[in-house]
């Protein structure tokens, strides 16, 4: 397991840090240190075109397809970058992190060229259509369903959840297209445009004012026939292989985003006091072993370099950095006391810390709630004995 960076890594390392701070600090300073999704969608949008243009949109992809070909080291060290220099959270990750990987393993010649550098170049955002509200976790009980009609796939049905969705321009969508068939049988793997009169997308209003979840219909909503990735009925190996790029490489970057939400924990609990309190002091410095516990597990997992599957490690790293950055939230909101109780702006417009103690509340459901990443490591990665079902 390689633990540290070669010179010419720490080379690269800096000509990152000098690209990402010099944009923070020119052109597009105006969204630094943006939290929210959902704000500035239009100026977010013109940030993922002015990284596609200077090829560091999808930097792991090979060139041919608007990458730089960057190694794992590499594409570790950009996401830590870019996270460190303030840089808001990308609009357009579903895009690069997961239908782009997906297209590059599972799809067509003529689906990569139809999809891959318009999302390298930022110019189409995609989100996921995996979730339905009877069908949240368990992606092998979704009900959409899907037929080929005059040439196109027709789909009826709904998702939920689906970040970003008012602002994308594409969605992939999991859905049952053989009659009769249950569990993970009969499923495929379709991408759909959204701007069409068939898909409705309304917006959910989270508990931090923010609406980055949305429901989305789908009546007779249409693709054409080629927009099928894989085979019909492939749709369940493709969304597990999906699942796999999710444990991928941006893990690291995300840490490095947690790195920042401590520090302001250390920070808020130095300016007002709760610095000396020893049960405070003893939680942060758990909080600081376990994110240093969480990096050597990230790095263990990577460096396994089949990341067409889900192998043991990646099975624990979702339950781990949830519970973690839950019991973050909590320890944010006890160094704040009363005063994070209080929006110093508009109705919902939090602070950090409060923003991070309303939003860890969602990371242990969404991508597999923690109940069911046991059971997947339990299934999967120990190859116990199913759970039963009824």
């Amino acid at each position: 397991m390689k633990l540290g960076f070669s010179a010419a890594d720490e080379a690269f390392r800096a000509e990152c840090a000098d690209w990402l701070q010099g944009q923070m600090a020119g052109e597009f300073r105006d969204i630094r240190g943006v939290t929210q999704l959902t704000a500035m969608p239009e100026r977010r949008k013109e940030w993922e075109q002015q990284l596609g243009a200077h090829r560091w949109g999808c930097i792991g992809w090979p060139e041919v397809w608007g990458g730089r070909g960057a190694s794992l080291a590499q594409q570790v060290i950009f996401a830590e970058e870019y996270a460190r220099a303030g840089v808001p959270g990308r609009i357009n990750h579903i895009g690069v992190e997961l239908a782009g990987p997906t297209i590059l393993t599972f799809g067509t010649d003529e689906q990569k060229c139809r999809f891959l550098p318009d999302i390298a170049a930022g110019r189409t955002i995609f989100c996921q259509g995996f979730s339905e509200p009877n069908a949240g976790s368990d992606l092998a009980s979704v009900r959409t369903k899907g037929r080929i009609e005059d040439g196109e796939w027709v789909v009826n049905g709904q998702k939920i959840w689906t970040s970003l969705a008012h602002i994308s321009d594409w969605i992939f969508v999991v859905t049952r297209t053989e009659e009769g068939s249950t569990g993970p049988k009969g499923l495929s793997f379709l991408m759909m445009p959204m701007d069409q009169p068939g898909i409705d997308v309304r917006p959910i209003r989270q508990i931090n004012g923010d609406a980055e979840f949305n429901e989305t219909f789908f009546t007779d909503a249409r693709c054409p026939q080629d927009s099928l990735i894989g085979a019909p009925g492939d749709g369940w190996k493709i969304a597990m292989g999906l699942l796999a790029f999710e444990r991928g490489v941006s893990t690291l970057g995300q840490q490095m985003g947690f790195r920042n939400e401590l520090d302001e924990i250390i920070a808020a609990a130095k300016a007002n006091g709760k610095a000396s309190d020893p049960v405070i002091r003893q939680r942060i410095a758990a909080a600081q072993i376990g994110l240093q516990l969480m990096r050597y597990g990230a790095l263990r997992m990577l460096s396994n370099t089949d990341h067409s599957r889900i192998d043991g490690a990646a099975l624990t790293y979702k339950i781990q950095w949830a519970s973690w950055r839950r019991s973050l939230g909590e320890l944010a909101m006890d160094v704040l006391g009363q005063a994070g109780e209080i929006a110093s702006g508009e109705d919902y417009e939090w602070d950090v810390l409060p923003n991070l103690f309303l939003f860890s509340r969602a990371d242990t459901i969404y991508g597999g709630t923690n109940q069911i990443q046991r059971n997947l490591i339990a299934e999967r990665g120990l190859g116990l004995p199913r759970e039963p079902r009824g």
